[in-house]
């Protein structure tokens, strides 16, 4: 069975370039309705307990503004609220904004093209989006073109533990339960995908780098529950 019109085709290779952009925006369009139950059973709650984290993590003070990047249905606008943040969240689906559930401000776009000027944001967040972008080093620059200097950046996403029997489960989980899941719950094509969209993460070596080379210090990278989830933070640099 093929997908839907703009769905990943699962068995066919990853998109690239404008042909992902659709492929993610199509996804997302299909699967929002269900979106956040399918999250939290996935895992078992963790989801907004990781969010909470990485608001933490920015380490702003009250009042901040922070932009939400693939702010989906606005589990992370909600939890940037709740500590005492302005926030705006910027997504590619309209189906996911469509169900958002925040009072933040919400914009439709591509968060490689912000429509933000340059320094006007403290900080930035994002939550398991990153795989979603079509280019890591586009974004990081883009992240570095609005937020000041001084200010930071949190950013969520899935992980492989290190340890190599929880690496085993969590393969197993990640590849096995997780479609069927979603295929119970929402939609079976874009759940075979997900998974596989891990492998347009890059090697963490790689990502540290490209973030120092567009403009950030303190760059940290800490893993989360077991090692199932990474939490990526930095300062922006002063511009020289």
């Amino acid at each position: 069975m093929r997908p839907p019109p703009g769905l990943p085709d699962p068995h066919a290779p990853l998109p690239q370039g404008e042909a992902k952009v659709t492929a993610v925006r199509a996804l997302f369009d299909t699967i929002a309705p269900r979106y956040d139950l399918v999250n939290r059973l996935m895992t078992f709650g963790l989801d907004q307990r990781w969010r909470r984290r990485a608001v933490r993590r920015l380490g702003l003070p009250r009042g901040s503004f922070v932009v939400d990047l693939g702010c989906g249905t606005g589990d992370l606008c909600r939890a940037l609220v709740d500590a005492g943040h302005r926030a705006v969240g910027v997504d590619l689906s309209f189906g996911m904004l469509d169900r958002a559930r925040t009072t933040t401000p919400l914009i439709q776009g591509d968060a490689l093209r912000l429509p933000l000027a340059p320094g006007t944001v403290d900080g930035a967040v994002s939550g398991f989006a990153l795989r979603n972008f079509v280019d890591l080093g586009s974004l990081f620059s883009e992240l570095a073109r609005v937020v000041r200097p001084g200010g930071r950046i949190s950013l969520l996403d899935v992980a492989q533990p290190t340890n190599p029997v929880l690496r085993i489960g969590h393969g197993a989980y990640f590849e096995h339960a997780v479609p069927r899941i979603g295929g119970w719950l929402s939609d079976a094509q874009a759940y075979r995908y997900l998974p596989r969209s891990v492998a347009y993460l890059p090697p963490t070596a790689t990502m540290l780098a490209a973030l120092r080379a567009s403009g950030f210090e303190a760059v940290e990278r800490r893993l989360l529950s077991g090692g199932i989830t990474q939490l990526l933070t930095a300062t922006r640099r002063a511009d020289d």
